[in-house]
């Protein structure tokens, strides 16, 4: 049994445990939903890191040609379901935490959807890098993370009122943080 990238369904349910133990450092006791949401996430990673490597590897091993895509915006959308479903794993996972008495449908609703964009231009550029990918042409996506993302907007009494949106506020498991790789960008102006 691969707990780290199998895709039956009891390496599924070990792998969630492992990462809710592990990484969360949660019981079935302590849990809150959204250490199940994290937990769950980093399984389904787990399963997609293995590709990542295999593809990056190629990258440097072949004279392949990498398409390198800059946009200050991408709005993909949210993340579990959707690399759950490239991934060929819904039912699997789905019968994983029925095991473990846990909704899946619950833990999609608690994911923060990315506030990388506000509108039609990081829609176009997600899309792009999707066909990108489903044509298995080599690409990288360059863009901003914004730590607030777009701001929510409210009305009250006549008057709009901006409310900061923390995306980030309960972590982002599918995010790799690389601290140690920083690039200067001279575009100009200032925050």
């Amino acid at each position: 049994m691969n707990i780290r990238t199998g895709f039956e369904v009891e390496e599924i349910r070990q792998a969630f445990l492992h990462n809710l133990f592990y990484v969360q450092a949660r019981n079935s006791r302590t849990a809150t939903l959204n250490d199940h949401y994290l937990a769950l996430a980093y399984t389904v990673r787990d399963r997609m890191l293995e590709r990542w490597m295999r593809s990056i590897e190629t990258y440097f091993t072949s004279d392949n040609r990498v398409v390198s895509f800059l946009s200050a915006e991408y709005l993909p959308g949210p993340h579990l379901a959707n690399n759950m479903l490239n991934l060929g794993i819904c039912d699997a996972v789905e019968q994983a935490m029925q095991g473990l008495d846990i909704d899946v449908h619950e833990l999609f609703e608690q994911e923060e959807e990315p506030g990388l964009g506000n509108g039609g231009l990081g829609r176009l550029a997600a899309c792009y890098m999707d066909s990108l990918a489903t044509r298995e042409i080599p690409a990288i996506g360059y863009g901003i993370r914004y730590e607030f993302g777009i701001f929510d907007q409210q009305l009250k009494d006549g008057w709009q009122i901006e409310r900061t949106d923390h995306w980030l506020q309960l972590g982002n498991p599918w995010e790799i943080a690389r601290p140690e790789m920083t690039y200067v960008v001279k575009l100009g102006g200032h925050t």
